[in-house]
């Protein structure tokens, strides 16, 4: 818990220790109101090409459905679909390493979190 600037600089060094900004939700959160986004900007130098990591998008949106709408269900079921992408070994270009099944697009990696999202049991 940092103010907004600070708490940039931190969220942009830790995004080192788990191998991508791409990967880390975020939220500023007031009395009343709060905002969630990935911890990463636009990303202007890759606009286009297919090739951004959704994961922190896709998760901040979990994060907004747990902490400021109550919905634990729709949030735990879209926390399962990460989860689920990546230990089945897909990935997107800025996470490949060594370990990845397949290497997706933006889109791609979107709906593959989403269709494990909806076979979620819980």
């Amino acid at each position: 818990m940092t103010g907004n600037i600070f708490g940039d600089i931190l969220s942009d060094e830790a995004s080192m220790l788990s191998g991508s900004i791409g990967l880390l939700p975020s939220a500023s959160v007031g009395a009343k109101i709060g905002v969630y986004e990935p911890i990463h900007g636009s990303a202007p130098d890759i606009a286009g090409q297919g090739i951004a990591n959704p994961i922190a998008t896709i998760a901040s949106a979990s994060m907004m459905l747990r902490f400021a709408l109550g919905e634990n269900r729709a949030a735990d079921r879209i926390d399962y679909g990460i989860k689920q992408a990546l230990a089945e070994g897909y990935r997107t270009k800025d996470i490949a390493g060594f370990d990845a099944k397949e290497v997706c697009s933006t889109i791609e990696m979107g709906s593959i979190i989403a269709n494990f999202a909806t076979k979620c049991k819980l």
